[in-house]
């Protein structure tokens, strides 16, 4: 039975879409982590990406535009973010931890403000699925990759662009190494503070849009801690996938595997699903104490600097 559970082409097509709003914020928090800034603050970029995606949809009456707003939006927060932890050199872990907690108590006040307790509008534009014209035709293959949320196919761009990005140019490497020893790159003439923000402003973009995807792509709505811990459990892909984004794919794909399966299983009664949700987490505990393949953190990771002068 199991066999004929894991060839239903459906499933594995619910595990792309729902590893894609985990995907994007391990994406992003690969870029904020490899330039040395520890991030946790994806889950409160994501709600912020969430709802100012739909508030400007409903603005614009586009979801192309709404999805632009909650990018940008989530870049603005992530921006404070950095100003304070890099500029300022608080505590990393603590100024996420309160960024999540505000954009929580900030994006449900301004729900019930703007939209009154109904919610937001049936009518809010929404993000197009896209269906490719002859992949969707191809038996098992088209109805798992021809047939997606457009924000999926951006986030499969978006790995392929940021594993370039990130090992394949001078820029990624001078972010590389500011995570890496930021003494040495700043003897070396390369602007610490500088790669640090391009990280972090860059990482809250991609949880952001995570953030719309789950707004404009799947529910067309906006609802109070929508993201679910996702920004969370994000984190997580990210340290199973050993901050590179194909790694980081790799454990989201599991995650939205587990997910996936826990809801074609419930009601059958085989198996329980809460076994099924807790492995991706128990697997990221064995990487991290080293028992399967050993997960290494950048060397200055949340470590602040302050420039030679």
């Amino acid at each position: 039975m199991f066999w004929h559970i894991l060839a239903q082409p459906e499933l594995w097509a619910a595990t792309l879409a729902m590893a894609t709003p985990l995907a994007l914020p391990a994406l992003g928090g690969t870029f904020s982590e490899r330039s040395g800034v520890v991030n946790i603050a994806m889950e409160g970029i994501m709600l912020i990406g969430a709802f100012f995606g739909v508030y400007a949809a409903c603005l614009t009456h586009s979801a192309w535009l709404g999805m632009l707003g909650g990018i940008i939006m989530g870049a603005v927060m992530s921006l404070i973010f950095a100003w304070v932890t890099v500029s300022i050199g608080a505590d990393q872990v603590v100024v996420g931890m309160g960024v999540n907690i505000f954009a929580a108590g900030l994006t449900t006040f301004l729900l019930n403000m703007i939209f009154g307790y109904g919610g937001t509008p049936t009518s809010t534009p929404h993000l197009p699925n896209i269906h490719i014209p002859g992949l969707s035709q191809v038996p098992f293959i088209g109805p798992v990759l021809g047939q997606q949320n457009v924000v999926v196919y951006i986030m499969l761009l978006a790995v392929i662009a940021s594993h370039y990005f990130l090992f394949h140019t001078n820029l990624g490497l001078r972010l590389r190494a500011v995570g890496e020893n930021p003494q040495a790159a700043d003897t070396a003439g390369i602007n610490v503070w500088n790669m640090r923000y391009l990280g972090v402003i860059i990482g809250g973009m991609l949880s952001s849009l995570g953030g719309v995807y789950l707004s404009l792509g799947l529910l067309n709505s906006f609802e109070p801690n929508m993201s679910s811990g996702r920004g969370y459990i994000a984190l997580a892909a990210m340290i199973f996938g050993k901050w590179t984004p194909f790694g980081s794919l790799g454990a989201a794909l599991l995650f939205g595997f587990s997910t996936a399966l826990s809801m074609y299983l419930q009601g059958t009664g085989n198996i329980s699903t809460n076994i099924i949700q807790m492995l991706p987490y128990a697997l990221t505990i064995l990487a991290l104490v080293g028992l399967v393949g050993r997960s290494t953190e950048p060397a200055a990771d949340g470590i602040p600097y302050e420039p030679n002068k």
